[in-house]
């Protein structure tokens, strides 16, 4: 978000005085290089009236702008007009040349305000959409397992001398089961808290071995899953990747789990990892039962709608929320995401990270 300072008319900053400066003197020299090869100086009005336009453009408020524009008539009628290194006032047409300089600024500097403004207002949009997606999709994922849990705990205190030890074990473990996939839930949105926080804290990278990655993260995985196997392709060469890795750990073990939750057969999961075009490439693959066209657009808006008919046992637990933190994830790492069908069937997400 742009600071207040921003908004105002008239505002002061290092950053905008050194830029208006470094614009002014380039012009300056500029103009002092071509005066070696033409001396006729009807290019400096062009230069600085250019620099003017820039200054407004790429400064804050109207007050740079407008400096530039009487600094700039000055310098010209000080260095470049006849009689040099002297000002001269009488100059027919001086009044108008300041207006139309200033004219500039101002135009430049409103036009300039206004897109900040609209992008600020942009930006407030876009967070308190994600903000409502989230807030939905918590209400949505949340409640099922809590209910599931509540019921479980009920009958085995209500019922315990009527059950027997196996039904007694298989609702502690569903209580388990959704117990454990709460604390992943809980863990997501503490990911997309820490994100997106303070928009200006950029993630802290290291570099990190590829393969050392997939490895930690398929093991973390195979603990949930032990009896799941997962194909592994990775560059023979070592390829080292600038990144979090416990982010970027964290997208691994959810797409790996979502491969295996919106399954309704065994599947074969492939993870590989290649260099294309200075990016490191992570694709995950399977041959499941793939994602309905309908949801295809919107996978990763952190709300998705199941037919209430899906077939598929376990979609009271939405994926929205995993794939939304996932693409959090890649896009504060400078990547990006994507997610599609295989020709032959099964899903396929691929992100890339920059080398």
């Amino acid at each position: 978000m742009y600071s207040q300072s921003e908004n105002k008319l008239f505002s002061f900053s290092l950053r905008d005085t050194l830029v208006s400066f470094g614009i002014l003197f380039a012009a300056t020299a500029l103009c002092a290089i071509l005066r070696l090869f033409d001396t006729s100086n009807d290019y400096v009005s062009m230069l600085f009236i250019l620099s003017v336009f820039l200054i407004s453009r790429y400064t804050n408020g109207y007050f740079y702008g407008g400096v530039a524009s009487l600094v700039s008539v000055l310098m010209v009628n000080y260095i470049f007009t006849y009689p040099y290194m002297e000002f001269n006032f009488t100059l027919a047409g001086y009044p108008l040349t300041i207006l139309c300089a200033l004219a500039v600024s101002i135009i430049t500097s409103t036009l300039t305000t206004q897109i900040k403004q609209q992008e600020r207002i942009r930006s407030e949009a876009e967070r308190e959409k994600m903000r409502g997606n989230l807030l939905r999709a918590v209400s949505h994922d949340l409640r099922t397992p809590l209910t599931s849990i509540l019921g479980a705990i009920s009958v085995v205190t209500e019922n315990d001398d009527m059950l027997s030890s196996e039904e007694r074990k298989k609702l502690l473990s569903g209580a388990k089961d959704d117990a454990q996939w709460l604390i992943r839930m809980v863990e997501n949105l503490l990911t997309i808290t820490r994100i997106d926080r303070d928009r200006t804290t950029q993630i802290t990278k290291e570099h990190e071995l590829a393969e050392e990655l997939v490895a930690e993260s398929i093991a973390k995985f195979q603990k949930r899953f032990p009896d799941q196997q997962v194909s592994v392709s990775v560059p023979e060469e070592p390829l080292e990747v600038p990144m979090d890795a416990i982010l970027i750990q964290q997208v691994l073990i959810n797409l790996l789990e979502n491969s295996v939750i919106h399954s309704n057969r065994p599947v074969d999961i492939s993870l590989s990892v290649e260099t294309r075009d200075n990016f490191a490439v992570f694709t995950v693959s399977d041959n499941g039962q793939g994602i309905p066209e309908n949801i295809l657009p919107h996978i990763f808006d952190g709300y998705l709608s199941f037919n209430n008919h899906e077939s598929n046992a376990d979609t009271k637990r939405n994926m929205g929320i995993g794939l939304s933190v996932c693409n959090t994830i890649i896009r504060a790492h400078s990547g990006s995401m994507t997610a599609a069908n295989a020709p032959s069937g099964g899903a396929i997400f691929t992100f890339s990270l920059p080398l």
